[in-house]
């Protein structure tokens, strides 16, 4: 018995596509999760794979927060500022990084899965 794996429309795929890069809005106020869920809502009803995408993009935009949330707080601590340091400079590379292989394989039908992400939605 063979699994087939679902085939997508490049409407769907590039709608995933466009909420995994939109993500990177971020440094724009919130305004990369604000578009995420927009997308997220609009399509999630008529697109599964959007539906998908989505809600793994939004789960990763709420670990990401978690984290730096967990960064500035560490700021505030003397003993741990290096923590806080590192974390701030990793942290944006590590979103862009992840965003873009996300991207591709939202754009080529494949579902992906954030590492280290909370599920939460």
């Amino acid at each position: 018995m063979s699994q087939s794996t679902p085939t997508y429309t490049s409407d769907d795929r590039l709608w995933a596509m466009l909420c995994h890069l939109s993500s990177l809005l971020t440094i724009f106020a919130g305004a990369g999760f604000v578009a995420s869920l927009v997308i997220w809502m609009v399509k999630r009803d008529t697109c599964p794979l959007v539906a998908d995408q989505g809600k793994e993009v939004l789960n990763f935009q709420i670990t990401l927060l978690i984290i730096a949330a967990v960064a500035v707080i560490c700021f505030f601590t003397v003993v741990l500022i290096p923590v806080a340091i590192v974390i701030g400079i990793l942290l944006p590379f590590w979103q862009l990084v992840l965003t873009i292989i996300a991207a591709i394989k939202a754009y080529d039908g494949q579902c992906y899965r954030y590492p280290l992400t909370l599920r939460l939605i």
